[in-house]
């Protein structure tokens, strides 16, 4: 595993463990993205990263600066990297036609659904292609990144109602607490005049699976969505578990039906793609005794403890990691895996290709 040029003193050594850490501690901090600081912050955040130590620097810790040292590890291995999965790139690239296609349009807006179970990467993919999008505005509107908006993150509330649907739009904008006095289509036009200004692009909405049109609560949320998606020159994109038995139901969910396209997730199956996901991962793994392809030649074992699920893959070798870290093994190992917990989804097989 490739190792960067590192501190030469101890005291170099623990300034640079010690802004690690620092900066470790504040990402921990940062909002949601379902606010707009929130997703500013997930935006702007560069990937995370850090190189191990040279085995002898890394010998020669004292004990403070050994734990601020796995304590700085273990918070990069909780993000890890983002794979970019065959769903993430489809995602980004229709996603970014539909902003093209959409830009001069002024009629009914084409839009995408992203559905599948859970822990198949859709949220991911959302919000991939929301920041690629507002890194792309940003590039070319350098002057505007304070008062340009380009893409609203939002998730659909559960047993919600169209005032709690607007009320999630204000409060990713940050708008201060709205009167009881105020209705939902007050609130609706307060919000769309707020994103029209703001030349909002996109809009994301999570969790769509939430709103389920065999509900009188759901037709009611529904037409309050069909109301941004007229009233906001943006694209809209949902992502939701198996949203054809909820979204797309009854008369209201084939008029969305009709006016969006569907990529659908699923598991992985034991293929090229699954081998090159854990080549990709195990890459990404900063353990001092830990040897290169080990995780490879457990593609079988991980594709079998996971079901091929994205999610539950990334839960499963990166609570390993940690325990590596902090039971001072270095190393991923099959008896270390099996340690590891995971979503009783995935260990039941439920989905298994």
């Amino acid at each position: 595993m490739a190792v960067k040029s590192s501190p030469a003193s101890l005291g170099e050594t623990a300034d640079v463990l010690d802004n690690t850490l620092d900066n470790a501690l504040d990402a921990d901090r940062r909002e949601p993205t379902m606010t707009l600081t929130g997703w500013r912050r997930f935006v702007e955040t560069p990937a995370a990263s850090i190189d191990l130590l040279p085995e002898q620097q890394w010998a020669g810790l004292t004990p403070d600066l050994k734990d601020a040292y796995d304590e700085a590890r273990m918070n990069y291995h909780s993000e890890l990297v983002v794979v970019s999965t065959a769903t993430v790139e489809q995602v980004n690239r229709q996603g970014r036609l539909l902003t093209r296609l959409n830009r001069r349009e002024i009629s009914a807006r084409r839009g995408l659904i992203v559905s599948g179970p859970q822990t198949t990467g859709k949220s991911t993919a959302l919000k991939q292609l929301g920041r690629t999008h507002e890194l792309m505005i940003r590039q070319r509107y350098p002057g505007r990144v304070i008062d340009r908006i380009p893409v609203v993150y939002v998730t659909s509330p559960p047993k919600g109602s169209p005032r709690k649907l607007a009320l999630e739009f204000a409060r990713f904008l940050g708008l201060p607490p709205v009167k009881r006095a105020y209705n939902t289509t007050d609130i609706a036009d307060i919000v769309c005049q707020i994103l029209i200004d703001a030349k909002v692009d996109l809009v994301l909405v999570d969790e769509v699976h939430n709103l389920n049109q065999a509900t009188s609560a759901g037709e009611d949320m529904s037409d309050h969505l069909k109301y941004f998606t007229e009233h906001l020159p943006a694209t809209f994109v949902y992502a939701g578990i198996d949203v054809e038995r909820t979204l797309l139901t009854g008369v209201r969910g084939k008029q969305i039906a009709g006016r969006c396209v569907l990529i659908k997730t699923g598991p992985f199956p034991y293929n090229d793609d699954w081998k090159s996901m854990i080549a990709t991962l195990e890459q990404a793994l900063r353990l001092h005794r830990h040897k290169p392809g080990t995780l490879l030649r457990n593609a079988r074992y991980l594709h079998n403890r996971t079901s091929g699920m994205i999610g539950s893959l990334s839960h499963l070798i990166r609570g390993a990691a940690h325990l590596a870290i902090m039971e001072g093994e270095e190393a991923i190992t099959r008896k270390l895996m099996n340690d590891v917990l995971i979503d009783h989804v995935a260990q039941s097989g439920e989905y298994q290709s």
